[in-house]
């Protein structure tokens, strides 16, 4: 038999509703792989397997007295450690906020507690979920598991290298600049980053609510090593909830959009370098989605540069309103230099052009959401260039601003509130990478499909990682 904890959400869901396996023995394998490989990694920061396999006994118990079971019934899954799990603390990567409690699970978590998945344990963020790598004087640094000089990207740094290992098959996250995102490629896993208020939100450990434009930027999410994992888990999270006034109730499947599908193909640069390789991989990909049928146009959609710096200027002064006081009273040097750099690479907004900034805000929204109208589909590039070192940002003002210049698709994507996903592709310079699916409001499905149409012609990255480790 294959090694369980190898297995994807719906393999292990099909298995334990036939009988092939126990939610026991699923939930064991994926346990022992966690003891054997998360010492290093350091991807899981609260270990809960033990309640695990207790769940994991009683979801055997109501599967055998054939009470209904849920569409995640026995999966293991884990929850970052920014998002309240009742009884649990929220450090966010802050010593200070150790003991910060959670009276009841955020809404996401108990969405997936009611689908019967079982949380396994928490992961590891960055300090205040600001970076694009993951390390903290809390919890310490997380560990890429294809190559220790590498980062594990962030800030859902442990959930994708929690994928890519093999603990578990769907992890979550969360997105404001592509803290999904920039994991799942660094790991060679996928994810897709829901519309803007497609996932509802509450933390009752807040001390506040989110500043506007974060609350339009961000959004919850799960890294998983397979596209239909990924699809399967969202669609369970999405469930509204009434403390989440923002969220949208909307299916997951929406109307059929004719066939074949126009998937508009990009590899602009807005003047930076792009590595060839990234190049190549984004024409590959829309072969890839030719064969399975999709109709390929080299059609520019609207700018995206324009987004990607509006993200940092506007983003930028809320940071300095909001979050900045609480970085300079609890946060490590390393953080408070790096949003120094945040605050050098943008132009901090007075009032006035604040409002006009988050007004033309649905300008750019509204010409994307007209070309994606046309081309329900736009395939880009992800990072424009080698996965970066583990302390890359915090190594130089000009290292942090090339990271972000080579990301103006993830961060100009959140400025839209646009769904997209991100799915491996292979490696470049012996690390992983990825190219990005940028879809319709609420289209998360149409965006799912299309990354399993080129995994299936690339295979899960993953098991070239586990293969190594036996060579």
């Amino acid at each position: 038999m294959t090694e369980l904890w190898k297995l994807g959400a719906v393999e292990l869901v099909a298995g334990i509703r036939d009988g092939s396996f126990s939610c026991v023995e699923a939930m064991q394998s994926v346990a022992d792989r966690i003891g054997d490989r998360n010492g290093h990694l350091n991807a899981i920061t609260v270990d809960l397997r033990e309640a695990a396999l207790v769940e994991a006994m009683a979801a055997d118990d109501a599967r055998s007295k054939g009470r209904e079971l849920g569409p995640l019934h026995g999966v293991p899954i884990t929850i970052k450690e920014n998002v309240d799990v009742a009884g649990q603390s929220t450090p966010n990567g802050i010593p200070a906020f150790a003991d910060l409690v959670a009276t009841e699970d955020a809404p996401l978590v108990r969405n997936l507690k009611q689908a019967g998945a079982i949380v396994v344990g928490r992961t590891n963020v960055p300090e205040f979920s600001m970076r694009a790598t993951t390390d903290n004087p809390l919890r310490g640094r997380t560990f890429n598991p294809w190559d220790d000089a590498a980062s594990p990207g962030g800030s859902s740094g442990g959930a994708g290298v929690s994928a890519a290992a093999g603990f578990g098959p769907l992890h979550h996250g969360n997105d404001i600049g592509g803290s999904l995102r920039f994991p799942s490629t660094a790991n060679g896993t996928c994810t897709v980053k829901p519309t803007t208020f497609r996932v509802p939100v509450f933390n009752s450990s807040a001390a506040a609510e989110r500043g506007p434009l974060s609350q339009a930027m961000s959004c919850q999410g799960l890294i998983g090593r397979e596209a239909r994992d990924v699809a399967l888990g969202t669609s369970v999270i999405i469930g509204p909830d009434p403390r989440d006034p923002n969220c949208a109730p909307v299916p997951w499947a929406g109307p059929d959009l004719g066939s074949p599908l126009t998937v508009a193909v990009t590899t602009e640069s807005a003047g930076y370098d792009i590595h060839p390789a990234i190049v190549q991989a984004v024409d590959d990909a829309a072969s890839m989605l030719a064969d399975a049928g999709y109709r390929i146009v080299e059609v520019e959609p609207p700018p995206i540069i324009e987004s990607a710096r509006q993200w940092f200027r506007a983003g930028t002064t809320e940071m300095q309103a909001t979050l900045d006081p609480a970085v300079r009273q609890f946060g490590s040097e390393t953080i408070q230099t790096i949003f120094d750099w945040y605050y050098d690479l943008s132009e901090l907004l007075d009032r006035d052009q604040y409002i006009t900034a988050f007004g033309h805000r649905t300008r750019l929204m509204r010409e994307w959401n007209v070309f994606l109208a046309a081309h329900p589909l736009v395939l880009t590039p992800f990072l424009m260039r080698p996965l970066f070192d583990w302390d890359y940002d915090a190594s130089s003002f000009e290292a942090t601003k090339d990271l972000f210049d080579s990301a103006i698709y993830s961060t100009g994507i959140n400025y839209l509130g646009l769904p997209a996903g991100v799915i491996a592709t292979g490696l470049v310079e012996g690390r992983p990478s990825a190219v990005q699916l940028v879809g319709q409001r609420y289209r998360e499905d149409v965006i799912c499909r299309a990354m399993e149409a080129i995994e299936e012609r690339t295979g899960s990255l993953a098991t070239q990682l586990w293969a190594r480790e036996g060579s």
